[in-house]
């Protein structure tokens, strides 16, 4: 249960630093309370190169065979605790009581969905209220739905609900989508998507379930929209937990700062991935595997000047 490294998270970051760990003989562990994060959920990547089309699960079974491929254990497992013990290595327990010692750790956690914060959104989450198009797309077949958000996140989810849905509203709070031009212009020529700009939803109605949104101006004469499913993609936020117990330095929205080789504020601590400040906050699959395998070559050289100085006592 002792390892040169421990990385916790098992998105594309945790699996390729564990990928460039392992290729450089560090004795590794990857635990991650879910394999491939929010990129798990995503129903298409189309900018990673090699692959010209692929769905978010089948990208990262991949990073996770790789992984595997060279001896690589991931745990699914919850960390709930990291102290230092008394030679200075981490002892991380974790949720099913399981203890890891580690000489190194690599946070890469990644970021959750961020909520709209309306009464009754826990009350429809699951009966009306998705994060997850691709986890929930095949309930609403042939059914009217809503995405909130105009991003790269939402513009996908509105463009997959469109292939299975009846009717598809993208509803955002200013006056042009933003991200990849292509999905922008997929999205305005789809005849099953309507987007309605400069709005937000205020509250939401039903009583078992989610029957419909009340906007915050009319809409066509109206301010209530009937649908069968809301789909919220209006950013994500990292996890704090973690970073507070570590004492990590953050920005002001809560990303851990990091050095250009991933280290942060505290000694033998790296981070990387979307948790991160790094690559300019240009959070993608592929400046998430960048900034997991700079974390790893770092921490390579880091445990290999520790030998060197053991080593000349």
């Amino acid at each position: 249960m002792q390892y040169d490294l421990i990385i916790i998270g098992a998105g594309p970051a945790g699996l390729t630093a564990s990928i460039y760990a392992s290729r450089y003989k560090v004795n590794n562990l990857v635990i991650g309370e879910a394999l491939g994060g929010l990129v798990f959920e995503a129903h298409k990547i189309c900018n990673f190169p090699s692959e010209q089309e692929v769905k978010g699960m089948d990208l990262v079974t991949k990073m996770r065979q790789h992984a595997e491929s060279l001896g690589v254990q991931i745990v699914v497992d919850k960390i709930i605790g990291i102290d230092k013990t008394k030679n200075n290595k981490f002892k991380l327990t974790t949720q099913n009581k399981k203890e890891f010692f580690a000489e190194t750790i690599l946070l890469a956690t990644g970021t959750k969905h961020r909520k709209l914060d309306l009464p009754d959104e826990d009350k429809f989450t699951g009966h009306g209220v998705s994060y997850c198009a691709t986890c929930d797309a095949m309930f609403y077949r042939d059914k009217t739905v809503a995405v909130i958000g105009g991003s790269d996140s939402a513009n996908t989810a509105t463009l997959y609900l469109a292939e299975i849905a009846k009717k598809v509203y993208q509803i955002y709070r200013r006056d042009k989508l933003r991200g990849e031009i292509l999905w922008i212009e997929q999205i305005l020529k789809n005849p099953k998507i309507e987007v309605i700009y400069n709005t937000q939803v205020k509250s939401l109605k039903g009583s078992e379930k989610l029957e419909k949104i009340i906007l915050d101006q009319p809409y066509q004469g109206k301010q209530e929209l009937i649908i069968d499913g809301l789909f919220v993609e209006i950013g994500t936020f990292p996890q704090k937990v973690l970073i507070k117990e570590l004492k990590l330095e953050t920005d002001k929205k809560n990303y851990i700062k990091v050095n250009q080789e991933q280290k942060t504020n505290q000694k033998s601590i790296w981070a990387a991935g979307d948790i991160t400040n790094s690559s300019n906050n240009f959070h993608q699959v592929i400046t998430a595997c960048s900034e997991g395998a700079i974390a790893a070559e770092s921490i390579f050289k880091f445990l290999q000047e520790k030998k060197e100085i053991r080593a000349s006592k």
